[in-house]
């Protein structure tokens, strides 16, 4: 096995290990969202939101920052934002 298939390995590996936590991190996130929100008053209606779409754009938001955090690190080792691609 050369290095860059070892460390490209690695790279699978921690990001199924980062995925994984995070899913069950939100899904214990999820259990704990009220039902209600105490800061309404009785005379307006108010819309409910699904958990799930809260979980959801959280975690969206949580990838987009990875996303980023990567294009980032990426730039820095290679100075392109794609590596490979001019």
């Amino acid at each position: 096995m050369s290095p860059l298939s070892g460390f490209l390995a690695v790279i699978v590996l921690f990001t199924a290990i980062l995925v994984a936590y995070l899913t069950k991190q939100f899904q214990n996130e999820n259990l704990n969202y009220p039902t209600s929100n105490p800061m309404t008053n009785s005379n307006t209606k108010v819309k409910k939101i699904e958990k799930e779409k809260v979980v959801a754009e959280t975690l969206n938001g949580r990838f987009a920052m990875l996303g980023l955090i990567a294009a980032i690190g990426a730039y820095l080792t290679t100075g392109q934002i794609i590596p490979g691609f001019v």
